[in-house]
């Protein structure tokens, strides 16, 4: 891409104009290599208080940053950058699109999902030489994973720093699927590993209680399936369940990194069979494909829904009212459900570091020799201390072995006042830029983050806590398959990776009809159910299934390449 080319001889002149700024580092492992970005630029963009300011998009952002919290000062103090942050506005879908067609981009930019529209027309310089200038703490925080960042064989340029945490354990998990804990309690917590047990506890517990306390039906099981949430609910178990498969989206990826379009899997079609059987029973949710999310979640809320094949994050506001309400035992359980007892469900699997999005820099960019120190400063250990912990003294301290720790008022208010974050930026500036996962450790021996296993034990309430006394357990996920049975990918999740527009096109296709016809699929009679799933697999492949699973293995294979 010629524009690739040209930014290079750019950015060439940037750094060699950087080079002759001073150093203005106040200290810790980042700060003599973020120091002061702005006057270490040695550009005349800062102003007249040595700040550089730069312009920042991020596609997940709700609303704009102020930049005058606690953190946010303090980050401006340690790299002499501010960021003036723009996000999408409503159901603006096309702002990539239109920066794109108007030529008109920030400095930085977190584009999520249309990175590749943003490569694809040279807009995002490879960050290659400035990282080996300028960030050493951005090889340090990527380790092992570094060349994962590149984006292909042919094109090794490191066009953006991924989004998401590097390394790190799972302390808690929702499962492949939900229960309620009433349902468990009533088993003696009992786990249910296979579809069968998990139906058999489903039906027990409507026999004996088919109604709430105040004169509701119970419903067994529910979905969110009329809009977006249907991959959530609907198409991803199906993955977990039946092949025992991480998340790499509407993809399966065996040993030999072929990929198949997952409703393509002969045990996934047996998982959809058993959906249609619950179905016609009367099991499952006769609305779970009519109901609006929020209907579903009003749903969980009122404490009527049995089960559910979800995640955590998608059903957290129903369990919030259920928690106001006192029903706890009406919250849910994650379990490790899959088709049998040979399949091992892989929550706590580690799938590697997530690439194809992530911070990028753009060719327009003001100043990116402080962007890139910015961006250094964050990934070090004081920087990525101050993004998640806050300001010490203040937000956290220290005890008598030097480890970081949070007092019970502000663990309490971090978790329940729902402007935390935003007021005093603990949390509020970690995402969407480059961290460490949970459970990673400094030299000191504290966690990068404030989640832990003693933190998150800490949270429990008097169900999870019942559950792991009768589990003999210290955490509610020692009862899943632990991460240490499964090997990591060497490629980064499919769902991350960028992929060329042609394959979004078809892929988009797919899920269209994948959708549509899932749904007609579980909703039909037990003896419609075989003719209408050949269907939708003609229907598939006519609209370039097999085109796209190649496109996606070549992709995958080239990843693979990179690292090996």
């Amino acid at each position: 891409m010629k524009a690739k080319k040209v930014w290079a001889l750019v950015l060439a002149a940037s750094m060699a104009v950087g080079m002759f700024g001073g150093c203005g580092g106040k200290g810790g492992d980042g700060g003599s290599a973020a120091g002061s970005a702005g006057s270490g630029s040695g550009t005349d963009e800062a102003g007249a208080d040595g700040v550089v300011e730069l312009t920042f998009y991020n596609a997940d952002g709700q609303e704009d940053d102020p930049w005058t919290d606690p953190v946010a000062e303090a980050l401006t103090e340690k790299t002499g950058v501010k960021l003036l942050t723009d996000h999408p506005v409503g159901e603006d879908k096309q702002r990539i699109s239109l920066m794109i067609a108007e030529q008109k981009y920030p400095d930085i930019i977190y584009a999520k999902g249309d990175a590749g529209s943003l490569i694809d027309a040279g807009v995002l310089i490879d960050m290659t030489d400035l990282i080996e200038e300028y960030g050493p703490n951005i090889k340090k925080l990527y380790g092992d994973e570094f060349d994962k960042l590149k984006y292909s064989e042919d094109d090794p340029s490191i066009y953006q720093l991924s989004s998401y945490g590097k390394g790190g354990e799972v302390y808690k998990h929702s499962g492949t699927a939900q229960l309620q804990w009433a349902v468990l309690k009533e088993n003696n917590y009992e786990v249910p590993k296979t579809l069968d047990q998990f139906e058999k506890m489903i039906k027990d517990y409507l026999a004996a209680h088919p109604q709430t306390e105040d004169g509701m039906d119970m419903i067994g099981l529910s979905m969110s399936a009329s809009d977006w949430h249907w991959m959530i609910t609907l198409g991803n178990p199906a993955g977990y369940i039946a092949e025992g498969a991480p998340d790499n989206g509407q993809w399966l990826i065996d040993e030999n990194y072929n990929a198949t379009y997952k409703f393509a899997s002969p045990k996934i079609r047996e998982y959809f069979k058993w959906l249609n059987r619950m179905y016609n029973e009367g099991i499952l949710d006769p609305e779970f494909a009519t109901q609006t999310h929020d209907d579903y979640i009003a749903k969980i809320s009122s404490g009527r829904v049995v089960a559910l094949t979800d995640t955590d994050w998608d059903y957290a506001d129903g369990e919030k009212i259920l928690k106001q309400d006192g029903k706890l035992d009406k919250t849910y359980a994650g379990v490790p459900v899959t088709m049998d007892e040979n399949t091992k469900a892989p929550c706590l699997m580690y799938q590697g570091l997530p690439t194809g999005q992530g911070i990028g820099i753009t060719t327009t960019c003001k100043d990116p020799v402080a962007a890139i120190k910015y961006l250094d400063y964050i990934c070090s250990d004081e920087g990525q201390v101050l993004v998640n912990w806050g300001i010490e003294g203040t937000n956290y301290f220290l005890d008598d072995d030097g480890h970081r720790y949070r007092t019970p008022e502000e663990a309490e208010e971090a978790n329940n006042n729902k402007d935390y974050a935003k007021t005093t930026g603990v949390g509020y500036h970690n995402y969407p830029f480059p961290r460490y996962g949970d459970g990673v450790e400094d030299e000191t021996g504290s966690t990068y983050t404030t989640v832990g296993k003693d933190s998150v034990i800490a949270e429990y309430d008097e169900e999870q806590k019942a559950a792991c006394e009768a589990w003999n357990a210290e955490l509610l996920v020692d009862i899943f398959p632990q991460a240490s049975e499964f090997e990591v990918p060497a490629f980064s999740p499919v769902w991350a990776l960028s992929k060329p527009v042609e394959f979004d096109e078809i892929g988009n296709k797919l899920d269209e009809i994948a959708q549509a016809e899932l749904i007609g699929c579980v909703m039909a009679s037990e003896a419609d159910f075989d003719g209408l799933y050949d269907k939708m697999l003609s229907d598939l492949e006519g609209s370039g299934m097999s085109d796209a699973g190649q496109m996606l293995t070549d992709i995958i294979k080239e990843k693979v390449a990179l690292v090996q």
